[in-house]
């Protein structure tokens, strides 16, 4: 992590010393929370809609922190504190980070996308940490905050470091790039998230390709080949008719589901451990990730092509898929005592998203039942209604049993499903607790169930209510 005198912090931060700074005092590692203030730390108080974080310094100082940021705006620090003042703390915060990035060697690997960034993040870091000292994003630390964060706890030792990042609109991808300054960048896919605040899926595109903003000179984009969108911007930015100004990164590698890229699975088994699978150019002896899906096979493929990109050996390749630390709620796979499987898919959903969770658990053999509970998919604009509808008339009725919805949007997919499921077998609610008490009622040994929805509607509330009335206790 950053391990710096107060007066090197002020420099790398555009800052000046308050009054009483000792300029040799040292500060190890940054937070912007004084809860989670470690002895040594930065703070940075960040001025928010419902809270301000100067109102916090001194709960930050008692932690343990040695020096805090502070705002010009906000009058004089508290006296006898050690204060780094600048113009804007989040921006400084930023600069800092920026700073901190330039002074290490570590090669960054970024990875955005609609779907399948934390994942395919966690695969990365997981097959490089076979043969490299890796750092990665914690969860999806992934914004404006979370990355700068994430740099400043890079240790100074690294040799890679795996960064995350998301974004609600334009601008933030670009703003994140330009921080973080890539060696090489990943665009997962394009889905429809944020079509409420973008308008399409071109200006998503568009928004995910601002990646190549802070892209280095030598740097190589890692792109799904499968997507036409990229494939035309890509063309464009080449012709010089790309209307962002984006420069051709100096390498391409296209990845996807399609026998026309540069790396694709071949074959694809999932049992009742994971998925095995085998891509091309790879010797014969398969892969193993332990999660289900063909989705997941291709988040698999990126973290190969990355990692043969940067000489990481096939075997190394495939001891780091195999023991994958998947982060929780994101195709995390739970049995009962009772003989149930439940796939906890409930951080996210998109329809690109939904669709692939539906179609996993369609292809899953060697169960009794299938029971898929989806909610609300959010932030999809004016067509939200006709996007769950589709859902619900793209789920078939002989390979899932049965479907619950939650919430207002999701039974539009209920009632587009029950028109071809048999009586009672779609169940439309908008109490959670009313799922957990069909869930409990309806499921037994050998049943499967998929639970899926938006961030925003806290599907894992219903997982959890289900496991604890199973009598299984999860940590966290």
């Amino acid at each position: 992590m950053i391990d710096k005198t107060v007066q090197e912090a002020a420099a790398m931060a555009g800052g000046v010393l308050a009054g009483a700074a000792d300029p040799s005092v040292r500060i190890a590692g940054v937070s912007i929370d004084s809860r989670t203030v470690q002895p040594g730390n930065l703070f940075v108080p960040i001025p928010g809609e419902r809270f301000d974080g100067h109102d916090f310094v001194l709960d930050s100082w008692r932690a343990g922190a040695k020096a805090v940021l502070w705002q010009a705006d906000h009058g004089n620090p508290p006296e006898g504190l050690p204060a780094i003042v600048v113009k804007d703390t989040l921006a400084a915060l930023q600069q800092l980070a920026a700073a901190y990035r330039r002074e290490r060697s570590a090669q960054i690997i970024a990875v955005t996308g609609s779907n399948g960034k934390t994942t395919t993040k966690d695969m990365i870091a997981a097959v490089l940490s076979r043969s490299y000292k890796v750092h990665k994003t914690a969860g999806n630390y992934n914004n404006h905050l979370g990355l700068p964060l994430t740099l400043l706890q890079m240790p100074e030792d690294a040799e890679f470091a795996v960064l995350e990042m998301g974004m609600s609109g334009r601008g933030e991808i670009a703003s994140l790039s330009n921080i973080a300054r890539p060696d090489a960048a990943v665009i997962t896919n394009i889905g429809e998230a944020h079509l409420m605040q973008l308008g399409s899926r071109e200006a998503i595109a568009a928004a995910k390709l601002e990646i190549l903003t802070g892209l280095r000179e030598d740097g190589v984009l890692f792109y799904n080949g499968d997507e036409p969108l990229l494939e035309r911007a890509l063309q464009a930015i080449e012709n010089g008719s790309y209307p962002e100004g984006l420069r051709m990164p100096a390498g391409l590698v296209r990845f996807g589901a399609s026998p026309h890229n540069d790396v694709y699975p071949t074959a694809v088994l999932m049992d009742e451990d994971g998925t095995r699978f085998t891509v091309n150019g790879l010797p014969d002896e398969p892969m193993r990730i332990p999660l289900w899906g063909r989705h997941n096979v291709v988040n698999a493929a990126i973290a190969i092509a990355v990692a043969r990109r940067f000489q990481v050996d096939w075997a190394d390749i495939r001891e780091g898929l195999a023991n994958l630390k998947p982060t929780v709620m994101r195709a995390e796979i739970i049995r009962t005592p009772d003989g149930v499987t439940v796939l906890n898919e409930t951080y996210n959903a998109s329809p690109t998203a939904m669709r692939a969770a539906l179609e996993l658990l369609a292809e899953l053999h060697g169960f009794r039942r299938k029971i898929a509970v989806i909610g609300d998919m959010l932030e999809l604009g004016d067509q939200e209604e006709e996007f769950h509808s589709r859902i619900g008339r793209d789920i078939d009725p002989k390979d899932i049993d049965w479907v619950l919805t939650y919430g207002r949007l999701a039974s539009f997919a209920g009632k587009e499903a029950g028109k071809r499921f048999p009586t009672g077998h779609v169940l439309m609610f908008q109490e959670k607790e009313a799922v957990v008490r069909e869930l409990c009622r309806l499921a037994s040994d050998g049943d499967v169930i998929l639970v899926k929805g938006s961030r925003g509607m806290r599907m894992e509330d219903i997982v959890r209510g289900f496991l604890e009335a199973r009598g299984v206790r999860q940590s966290g």
